[in-house]
């Protein structure tokens, strides 16, 4: 059974493409026209789409650490702190008009939805972005250094917020993780601007494993304004409903009813599969977004996900992860019965992104029985109501 999508949300959907694709049509020439009368170089831009506690983090460091980019992690975070009371749907349009905002360079919008934007330090996880600890932003590490997040927060904090925008500039490829979208004709709009050149990575993830990362993490703020609740804390049941049926629901419109030029630059990717093979996955990104990889940051990826114990013994550190272990944590951490329930609550989005059902304990404990299934194109349509 596939996710359920509504005659009159196609019909809505399709009248908004047609439009998007008038536009397209004489953007595309408009496009053209100006990249070959342009002065500098056009730059590639990348969203990294996915949801909470879905590897996300993880994936954004694999695009963070490359020289020729500069990536921010969650600047809509700001647009949801500012407005607790909307709902996912009510603030794309602020959320879109930031992540359009920060492709080029220019943090006015961005810096609407903030409190405090006299600092870097003021900008939501900006620790996590490499470019905001080397030059021009700040002189502390080299563009080519592999840079920590507490090396960065000891040396840069104290940047000026300006030098976000001065440092953008000079990168060939903006990268920005999302995880408050939860339709994809939102993000259309940004496909077909002239002035951008955007790619979409969406990240999924086994909706069992994300639920026992959220078991461990309070993500009430953001969980309240997508129950659209605010005063009521929302159940877990109500949550992971949302969040598998937006994911599978963005993934089925891009296949079946997104233009056959605009669906090349999207590219579906499992977590799974991601930490399985790190190192071909990264090779798959790069080439979908036009960047070159480097013995040096790919030994940092090796590194990223596999354990290593120093010669004196110790312990590895806290950022070097068995990646593919921990992919599949939840089958211990979990109750079969809490299990169970996911895989009810989710059982669209695991057969449309290839997750195996458990029938039994035993089968959610036995690690060598694999839970992900041969990622395939779905042949079928959605089923429609």
């Amino acid at each position: 059974m596939f996710i359920r999508i509504s005659n009159l949300h196609i019909l809505i959907f399709s009248a908004f493409l047609l439009l998007l694709l008038l536009l397209f049509s004489s953007w595309s020439h408009y496009e053209s026209h100006h990249q070959e009368n342009a002065s500098s170089p056009s730059r590639t831009h990348v969203l990294l789409l996915s949801s909470w506690r879905s590897g996300s983090t993880f994936s954004g460091q694999l695009f963070s650490q490359n020289p020729d980019v500069f990536y921010l992690m969650e600047p809509a975070k700001h647009v949801w702190a500012r407005m607790p009371w909307g709902s996912p749907e009510t603030l794309h349009g602020p959320v879109r008009d930031v992540l359009r905002s920060v492709f080029l360079c220019d943090m006015k919008a961005l810096r609407s939805h903030m409190k405090r934007q006299s600092k870097v330090s003021h900008l939501f996880m900006w620790a996590m972005s490499r470019a905001l600890c080397s030059p021009p932003a700040c002189e502390a590490f080299a563009r080519s250094d592999i840079v920590g997040v507490k090396e960065c927060q000891a040396e840069c904090g104290h940047t000026p917020f300006r030098k976000i925008s001065e440092a953008c500039a000079t990168y060939t490829h903006v990268v920005v993780k999302a995880v408050r979208v939860f339709q994809m004709e939102a993000l259309y709009p940004l496909l077909i601007d002239p002035s951008l050149h955007l790619h979409i990575i969406h990240l999924v993830r086994d909706p069992r494993a994300v639920y026992a990362s959220r078991k461990k993490v309070s993500l009430l703020p953001d969980d309240l304004l997508i129950s659209n609740t605010h005063n009521v804390t929302p159940s877990t049941r109500e949550i992971m409903s949302r969040v598998c049926h937006s994911q599978a629901e963005m993934y089925l419109m891009t296949l079946f009813y997104m233009p056959q030029a605009l669906r090349r630059r999207y590219l579906l990717t499992r977590y799974e599969d991601l930490v399985a093979d790190p190192l071909g996955h990264l090779g798959q990104w790069y080439q979908f977004t036009g960047l070159t990889s480097s013995p040096r940051l790919e030994a940092w990826v090796y590194n990223m996900t596999h354990w290593s114990t120093g010669s004196d013994g110790r312990e590895p550190l806290a950022i070097q992860k068995n990646a593919q272990m921990v992919s599949e944590a939840w089958r211990e951490q979990l109750s079969f019965q809490e299990v169970q329930e996911v895989q009810v609550i989710c059982k669209d989005a695991m057969e449309v992104f290839g997750y195996k059902v458990v029938e039994t304990e035993k089968e959610q404990r036995d690690l060598t029985l694999d839970l992900v299934l041969p990622q395939r194109k779905i042949k079928s349509k959605a089923k429609r109501t």
